[in-house]
C-alpha cells in the first residue's frame, strides 16, 4: 500500500493518533480522552476509521461497571437525601410524627418510611413511646454519609459516571443499596456495564506517519473557514484541510410543505387572482340538498345505497329551509313555475331529510344560488364520499374543485374555457378532449378527458349550464356555468404520480422526494 495515497482520506482526529503513538503501544478510548483531549465518540470514530484503513487492530475487549446518576440522583445532591433531610429535621425541630415529617419535607410515605427503617438499623433513628420518630444524640450513619459524597462525585463528573474500580469497599456497598440496573425511574444511580476495546497500530501505521510528518501533518487543519478567522485574520497562516469533492454529501432534509397541499393552495390563489370568491359547507348534508335541490329525481340510481353513505344516528335532519323545500318539491313533481313537466312522481318530503355523508361538491353550489350575487364567480375545494372501488383513478373519498359563475352573458364557450384553464394550466395536461355527458342538473353538459402518460385517458370532471329547474326554486333567474372537477386527479397530473393513492400515502419517504409543484 502506498502510504501517500492514504494521506487525503485521513481526518484530523486519525492524524493526531498516528503521530502520537507508535505500533505496539496498547490504545483505547479512556487513553485518547486523557492524552489526546478526545470526548468518547471521538476516540471510538478515530479507532473505527483507522481500523476500516488497515492501519490499526483490535487488541482485545473487556468489561467493566459503571454507576450512572440519575435524574432522582441529581436532585438527591441538589437537596439531600430523604435520610439526611431526615436526620436534619428532627435535630432540629425534635421528635415528630411521620405524617408531619412527609409534609413539612414534601416526601412521599414511601421513601420516607424505607429512610427511617435504614437509620433504625444503624442506631441512628428510633421511636418514642409516643410513636413519635426521634434522632439518636450523637449517632451518624457512615452508609449515609458515603452515599451523600457518592452523589457529589457524580455530580461533579461531566455525565455523571463512577467507575466501579473507583469505589471503596464501603462505597461499594452503599452504591449497592441505591442502584438498579433495570428501571432506575426511583434508583439514584444506574447499573451499567461497559465495554473497552483496546487496540493497536499495525505496522502499515508507521509509514502513513512518516509520511505525514514529511508534508508538515499535525491534525490540528482548519476544515472550514469560519467569519471569527475572517475577522481576526488568522486564516492567513492557517493550514485547511483538503477535501474530495468528488464524494457524496450529506442528505439534507430540510422542511417542506406537503406536495399535495401545496397544489391545493395553488388552485386557491389561482382562482382567488381571477376574481372567485371561494365556499364552504360541512360534511354532512341532507338528501335535499345532495340531489333534490339540484333536480335529481329521488328514484335516480345514483342515490341508491351503493353510491351514497348515510348516517346511522342521527338519520334525519329536523327540518328543510323554507320556501326552497316546497318550491323544490313542487318541481320534482310537476316543474312548478319553470315551464318543465317536472319528474312526474310525489315528492318524499320525509325521504328529503335523510342524513347522508356529501357525495358531490355540487352540494355547495346549491347552498350558494340563494344569496349569490349577479354577477358573480364562487369555487370551493369539497371532500367529497361516494362508494367506488378504489384503483390508481378512483378513491372511496376524494376531493373535488366545484365553482359557479352567473351573469346574464355567460356561455357554453366561457365554460369551455374555464375547464381549459384546469386541464393545461392547473393540471398541466398537453392532451384534452371534450365529450358531451349528462347530468340531471345541467344542460347542456360536457364531460373534459386528459391524456395520462401511463394511465392513457380518464375523466377530469363534468360540467355544464344549470337548468332553470336548479335555479329557479332557489331564487336565480340568469344563466349559471357550473362544473365539478376532480381536484385529485388534476393534482395526479400537475405532480407527476401514476396513482391516486400516492396523494394520500403514509411513506414519509416518498412525500420528501415527491416533486415539487411547479408555478
Amino acid at each position: 500500500m502506498d502510504p501517500r495515497s492514504t494521506l487525503k482520506g485521513l481526518h484530523p482526529l486519525e492524524i493526531k493518533v498516528l503521530l502520537r503513538y507508535a505500533p505496539g503501544d496498547e490504545l483505547s478510548s479512556t487513553k485518547l480522552i486523557a492524552e489526546l483531549g478526545y470526548v468518547e465518540g471521538q476516540a471510538n470514530q478515530a479507532q473505527a476509521w483507522l481500523v476500516a484503513k488497515g492501519l490499526a487492530a483490535e487488541s482485545g475487549r473487556s468489561v467493566r461497571t459503571v454507576y450512572e446518576l440519575t435524574a432522582l440522583g441529581r436532585t438527591w445532591a441538589e437537596s439531600g437525601t430523604p435520610e439526611a433531610r431526615i436526620v436534619d429535621y428532627l435535630s432540629e425541630r425534635g421528635p415528630a410524627s411521620m405524617q408531619a415529617i412527609c409534609a413539612d419535607l414534601g416526601l412521599p410515605q414511601k421513601d420516607a418510611g424505607s429512610a427511617f427503617g435504614r437509620l433504625s438499623r444503624e442506631g441512628v433513628l428510633s421511636m418514642t413511646a409516643d410513636k413519635l420518630v426521634a434522632a439518636v444524640p450523637g449517632a451518624r450513619s457512615v452508609r449515609a454519609d458515603s452515599v451523600a459524597v457518592l452523589l457529589q462525585r457524580a455530580a461533579a463528573v461531566e455525565g455523571g459516571v463512577l467507575e466501579d474500580s473507583s469505589l471503596s469497599d464501603a462505597e461499594r456497598e452503599a452504591m449497592g443499596d441505591m442502584a438498579k440496573k433495570r428501571g432506575a425511574a426511583d434508583a439514584a444511580f444506574r447499573t451499567a456495564d461497559r465495554e473497552t476495546v483496546t487496540w493497536t497500530l499495525t505496522p502499515e501505521a508507521a509509514a502513513v506517519a512518516e509520511a505525514l510528518r514529511e508534508q508538515g501533518a499535525t491534525g490540528d487543519e482548519a476544515g472550514a473557514l469560519t467569519q471569527e478567522m475572517l475577522e481576526s485574520g488568522s486564516w492567513k497562516g492557517a493550514a485547511f484541510r483538503s477535501y474530495n469533492i468528488h464524494s457524496r454529501p450529506v442528505r439534507l432534509m430540510p422542511g417542506r410543505r406537503n406536495p399535495y397541499v401545496q397544489f391545493l393552495e395553488s388552485v386557491k390563489d389561482k382562482l382567488a387572482s381571477l376574481g372567485f370568491e371561494e365556499f364552504d359547507g360541512g360534511l354532512v348534508e341532507t338528501e335535499f340538498w345532495n340531489g333534490d335541490a339540484l333536480f335529481m329525481p329521488q328514484f335516480h340510481s345514483a342515490r341508491d345505497i351503493h353510491d351514497v353513505y348515510y348516517l346511522a344516528e342521527p338519520t334525519r335532519a329536523k327540518s328543510i329551509e323554507e320556501p326552497y323545500l316546497s318550491r323544490v318539491a313542487e318541481t320534482h313533481e310537476n316543474g312548478g313555475r319553470t315551464g318543465s313537466r317536472g319528474w312526474r312522481y310525489t315528492f318524499d318530503r320525509d325521504f328529503t331529510r335523510r342524513l347522508v355523508l356529501r357525495s358531490q361538491g355540487t352540494v355547495l353550489s346549491a347552498r350558494k344560488l340563494p344569496t349569490a350575487a349577479v354577477p358573480g364567480k364562487y369555487f370551493g375545494i369539497a371532500r367529497c364520499f361516494r362508494y367506488d372501488k378504489v384503483d390508481a383513478t378512483h378513491l372511496s373519498d376524494f376531493y373535488q374543485t366545484e365553482g359557479i359563475v352567473l351573469g346574464e352573458d355567460v356561455s357554453l364557450r366561457t365554460l369551455l374555457g374555464f375547464l381549459e384553464m384546469f386541464a393545461v394550466e392547473v393540471a398541466g395536461a398537453r392532451e384534452v378532449k371534450y365529450v358531451p355527458g349528462y347530468f340531471p342538473f345541467t344542460e347542456p353538459s360536457v364531460e373534459v378527458h386528459v391524456r395520462h402518460p401511463v394511465l392513457g385517458w380518464f375523466e377530469l370532471g363534468g360540467a355544464g349550464i344549470f337548468r332553470p329547474e336548479v335555479t329557479e326554486p332557489l331564487g336565480v333567474t340568469v344563466p349559471v356555468l357550473a362544473w365539478g372537477i376532480g381536484i385529485d386527479r388534476m393534482a395526479l397530473m400537475a405532480l407527476g404520480l401514476n396513482d391516486l393513492r400516492e396523494l394520500f400515502s403514509y411513506d414519509i419517504e416518498s412525500v420528501r422526494l415527491r416533486r415539487a409543484l411547479v408555478k
